[in-house]
């Protein structure tokens, strides 16, 4: 079975900084499967954030963060990687890394999932 553990997580001031990381505990595990960052901040649904198809490297983003986080990959060290930047108290949320067989935003098609790490973003 595998582990996915978050790291990075942290409070900061708006328009501030912070890259979180997945590690899987499976080498190559990254080559086979769809990652995905998810978040979930209180009262409400886990919400998409961003993906990257290990395959082609292709990735994808929810509108509300578009050009501001980046999703990316070491495969060396079994490690995707979510660089957020000019973050918004709204960004606010657990983040949670997973990961799927294929790609899909959709929370309930994810066969893996981390443990979560918060972020809060001040005001």
């Amino acid at each position: 079975q595998v582990q996915l553990v978050e790291s990075g997580g942290g409070l900061v001031q708006a328009g501030g900084s912070l890259r979180l990381s997945c590690a899987a505990s499976i080498r190559t595990f990254f080559k086979r499967y769809t990652m995905g960052w998810f978040r979930q901040a209180p009262g409400k649904e886990r919400e998409f954030v961003a993906r990257l198809d290990w395959a082609g490297g292709s990735t994808t983003y929810a509108d509300s963060v578009k050009a501001r986080f980046t999703i990316s990959r070491d495969a060396a060290k079994n490690t995707v990687y979510l660089q957020m930047n000019s973050l918004k108290p709204e960004d606010t949320a657990v983040y949670y890394c997973a990961a799927a067989a294929f790609a899909t935003a959709d929370p309930g098609r994810y066969d893996y999932w981390g443990q979560g790490t918060q972020v809060t973003v001040s005001s």
